[in-house]
């Protein structure tokens, strides 16, 4: 069974796959690559990552039998393409959950502490005299209300560590139950009330710029925006104009609307802005965790058995 994973995968990554190998003949292919559509062709499937699923792409592999994401997110999946064609796909609930959390939590940090613009500074000649000024912008978790929009797996791991810290815990999610940690709040009062919000609810038509310029106009002046989830969650826009105002204090920011994120892309103009490249999911342990599920579904569908985590 010949598999292509379309990323640019490092060498770690690469050594993951030792273990289907065995199993699969395994293709790794740049997004960018011009060889895609060679080794698509007359692959069975197809390990996903972020490059958007066309319907066109699914069309030019007649033996493709499953589209397996190496994440949670299907949106960039054109899933009724998938279905008219047959193509099952599948993702990974979980498997990121722990690398996400972390560097949300990281991020809420490194905007609140101001570490890369301290980072930068003691690396320069100002070193140990930065501008008082700077201090003023920083404060603690300890104190403050730390909101969650959606309280799935990776939220519900950064609440203890937040509550631990002294922050007070505040989510948003209809669907959440038997939560011991954080009080359940309407959508409104959520945005009124964080110093703190961290999204994790996943990109449909009802939270396309959920954040957008008039719920960020209920926000307290000096809170924070964190998003690990999807870019399209924000209105860039409003947002940069909340930010270069003054009103918010600042943003972390590992996803954007528009991927990879544009050099000219205005929030990347701001200093008080923390921004990664959508790698909050990707460390070394999600990916032996990841491969795992990979492995599992690769063998159920030779084997005519039901997928893990099937959702089409």
């Amino acid at each position: 069974m010949k598999a292509v994973l379309h990323y640019r995968a490092s060498p770690g990554f690469r050594a993951s796959l030792a273990d289907l190998a065995s199993e699969l003949e395994i293709i790794v292919i740049d997004e960018d690559s011009p060889d895609f559509d060679r080794e698509i062709a007359d692959a069975e499937v197809l390990l996903h990552v972020l490059k958007p699923v066309t319907r066109d792409m699914i069309a030019s592999a007649p033996r493709l039998r499953l589209i397996q994401k190496i994440g949670v997110g299907v949106n960039t999946i054109d899933l009724d393409a998938a279905r008219e064609h047959g193509v099952a796909v599948a993702n990974m609930p979980g498997t990121n959950s722990q690398a996400v959390a972390e560097l949300a939590l990281g991020l809420m940090i490194s905007v609140l502490r101001r570490i890369p613009a301290l980072d930068a500074l003691t690396k320069e000649a100002a070193q140990w005299a930065p501008e008082p000024a700077l201090l003023d912008t920083m404060g603690e978790i300890s104190g403050r209300a730390v909101g969650f929009l959606g309280f799935g797996e990776v939220p519900r791991r950064i609440a203890p560590a937040v509550a631990t810290l002294g922050g007070r815990v505040l989510f948003h999610d209809p669907a959440a139950k038997d939560q011991t940690i954080g009080q359940a709040v309407d959508l409104d009062t959520l945005f009124a009330e964080s110093d703190i919000l961290s999204l994790h609810v996943p990109l449909t038509e009802s939270t396309r710029e959920i954040v957008n310029a008039g719920r960020l106009a209920l926000m307290r002046p000096g809170a924070i925006i964190i998003n690990t989830a999807r870019g399209e969650l924000i209105d860039e826009v409003a947002l940069y104009e909340a930010l270069a105002s003054g009103r918010l204090r600042g943003a972390g920011l590992d996803v954007f609307a528009a991927e990879p994120v544009r050099p000219d892309n205005m929030l990347l103009t701001l200093p008080q802005v923390v921004a990664t490249p959508h790698l909050a999911w990707l460390t070394p342990e999600t990916l032996t965790r990841s491969m795992a599920v990979a492995r599992e579904n690769c063998r159920r569908i030779a084997a005519g058995e039901a997928l893990l985590h099937r959702v089409a």
